[in-house]
């Protein structure tokens, strides 16, 4: 009759095999052909709280009080014996007996060895607390998501309060400059109301689109800013590429506001058809250029960025130099252009 006992190559390599896995923090066990755990590493036996003779000849699904029986892993397994795949990241949520609720993630790959045909080792991973901390990341987001939806939606109305004060200020004083100064202020909180509205469509922290920003931020400008009737002026504007950051963003937002404002108050002394502010931004990474360009009377205003200029002067100068760029303007019997260039210089008219 052939012997039962094992030969001693066999043997060995059971012996080889078994310190191995002993040598591994994470717990593992290795299943036979037919799915029965052959080996588990001490890891394993100490993490769970079970024994050798309770987990040793057994099926996976034999295992503890059946947290193991988990048919869709089954198939995994029987494929990963039968060929050259793996499981990767299969991921177990059970309550385990003596240690608790646990997430657990099962990588499987096949044995290839004169001895072990068949066979397959199972390396267990616990990322509970992993979880945990994932879950928690989650929800401080969600929480700083509506944060932040409530402190824009604040901002916002706040805005409109005070834009709404300054009209009403503006209509009771009986000075034309104070009446003209609040004016200028009720525009400006406006202007400011419309950055800040196209900024809050933007997504967290990644980069803003500006094509469809400073469309979008020119056509609340012109509605907010302009009469409406047959010599309305027509504000237009031209976008060719470009991201930002949100700062970055509202920094040019704030610029076209002023420049804009500059234009309407002293470009087109007289309203006719044919009147246009167009708006342009030319990007080359890392350079780019911004310019508002007006066909009212040119030379016949101050520029605004000329050092006797007022408020709106010192906005757009402490503005650009906040982006590293440079202000020039061209002023002529056609018009004035007024250019924002960062970097090398780009046609900005």
């Amino acid at each position: 009759m052939p012997s039962s006992t094992p030969p001693r190559g066999i043997e060995a390599s059971n012996a080889l095999a078994q310190a191995i896995v002993d040598t591994v923090r994470e717990p593992l066990i290795v299943l036979d052909a037919n799915l029965r755990v052959i080996f588990a590493s001490r890891s394993f036996y100490r993490d769970f709280q079970v024994e050798p003779q309770d987990t040793i000849g057994k099926r996976l699904s034999e295992l503890g009080d059946g947290q193991w029986d988990l048919p869709s892993f089954d198939v995994f397994l029987e494929r990963a014996k039968s060929e050259q795949g793996v499981v990767e990241d299969y991921e177990v949520e059970r309550e385990f007996p003596g240690i608790g609720y646990r997430v657990m993630l099962l990588n499987v790959g096949k044995l290839v060895d004169e001895h072990s045909a068949g066979s397959v080792l199972i390396a267990i991973e616990d990322v509970t607390e992993r979880r945990a901390i994932e879950r928690e990341r989650d929800e401080l987001l969600r929480q700083k998501e509506l944060l932040l939806e409530e402190m824009q939606h604040r901002v916002s109305n706040s805005l409109q309060i005070i834009a709404s004060i300054l009209l009403m200020k503006a209509r009771a004083v009986s000075s034309e400059e104070t009446r003209s100064h609040l004016h200028d202020a009720h525009k400006r909180v406006l202007a400011v109301a419309a950055v800040q509205k196209h900024l809050h469509a933007s997504v967290g922290g990644e980069p803003i689109q500006l094509e469809s920003y400073l469309i979008q931020l020119c056509a609340s400008l012109g509605g907010a800013m302009i009469p409406e009737g047959e010599d309305a002026i027509v504000v237009t504007v031209h976008v060719s590429g470009g991201r930002a950051t949100s700062s970055v963003a509202v920094s040019l937002g704030l610029i076209i506001t002023e420049l804009v404002i500059n234009a309407l108050k002293h470009a087109f002394p007289v309203q006719k058809p044919g009147n246009v502010i167009h708006v342009a931004y030319d990007a080359d990474d890392p350079n780019w250029a911004l310019s508002v360009t007006d066909n009212g009377v040119g030379k016949a205003h101050l520029s605004l960025v000329d050092e006797k200029g007022g408020l709106g002067a010192s906005i757009v100068s402490a503005l650009a130099s906040q982006l590293d760029a440079r202000v020039t303007t061209k002023s002529g019997d056609d018009g004035t252009c007024v250019s924002i260039i960062h970097g090398e210089s780009l046609n900005a008219a």
